[in-house]
């Protein structure tokens, strides 16, 4: 590839992701005029259309998303590899505040917490664990992880580990005495144990799908917690129903502690990103830790 298609290819996915020329211009470097004289060039070099332009908008024409969906995790592989070889030429040295919410903590985190100290030993990580969806400017945050339903456009958002699903448990115990639900909606006759959101006044409604439609169902029961690990330890003692994450949960239900129901109606969806502001230069330890974990967490193929 010369490095004139490389240029334009890069021009293009930068108008595609802000859905502006100005803001790609700035985040280039390069002017909006400039930009927009590139754009031409790659559409007339494919002879293909990739972008709708009008006065107030810019959107990606048919063929222009597929060549994005291509192209953007390709620039994305090529920025982490620039950022790491910046990061280690920087020998990244001060503070990160990440905050992560508690299942993300468990399931990506914690496992390279070693890893990461050995990379970069003059870097700090503060860490937050909350389950809360916090505004990560108003809270001092350079980097948090959250589900890809809540994430925000003007955030640069990374994926990590692909999509997850949550699974309802209950303890053997429970079962033989209750039974298994065999709808949710039988759960309304059960004894569920309820989690109260952090930063919700509301109790969570559990979430599942039939013939491809989102519903949820509010459930009732003897408890309720702020913290689902809570939920989990109270279901192994046979409190009720719990639901949590499947990879949590996982290592109970081999060991035949907790019996999962309701699979069917429990499809994967997008699971947790690491986000944080774009910004034409990142601190060096905030760049060496999202290039870190570009690296060792699998990426959603």
């Amino acid at each position: 590839m010369r490095g004139t298609d490389f240029a334009e290819l890069t021009a293009f996915a930068a108008v595609a992701q802000q859905g502006n020329f100005a803001r790609a211009a700035s985040a280039l470097r390069i002017s909006p005029s400039t930009l927009s004289l590139t754009i031409r060039k790659l559409e007339q070099r494919l002879g293909v259309q990739l972008l709708n332009r009008t006065t107030r908008s810019v959107s990606v024409t048919e063929v222009g998303a597929r060549l994005l969906a291509r192209l953007a995790p390709a620039v994305a592989e090529l920025e982490a590899a620039v950022d790491e070889t910046r990061a280690t030429r920087d020998s990244p040295a001060g503070t990160v505040r990440v905050q992560v919410p508690w299942p993300a903590f468990y399931t990506i985190l914690e496992p390279l917490l070693g890893r990461f100290h050995q990379a970069h030993p003059a870097v700090v990580l503060d860490l937050t664990l909350e389950d809360a969806s916090v505004n990560i400017v108003q809270g001092g945050f350079d980097v948090c992880i959250r589900l890809g339903e809540l994430l925000e456009q003007d955030l640069v958002a990374v994926a990590l580990g692909g999509s997850i699903r949550q699974v309802a448990v209950a303890s053997p115990a429970y079962v033989a005495e209750h039974g298994l639900p065999q709808t949710p909606e039988d759960l309304l006759r059960h004894r569920c144990i309820n989690w109260r959101w952090p930063g919700n006044a509301g109790l969570y409604k559990w979430e599942f799908m039939r013939d491809g439609v989102w519903f949820s169902v509010a459930v009732n029961g003897p408890l309720i917690v702020s913290h689902r690990d809570v939920a989990l330890r109270a279901a192994l003692q046979g409190v009720g129903i719990a639901y949590w994450n499947e990879l949590l949960v996982r290592r109970h239900v081999g060991a035949g502690r907790l019996l999962t129901m309701l699979e069917e109606f429990s499809p994967d969806f997008p699971g947790w990103h690491l986000v944080y502001v774009r910004q034409r230069h990142l601190p060096a330890p905030v760049r060496a830790f999202v290039a870190f974990m570009r690296r060792n967490v699998p990426r959603p193929s």
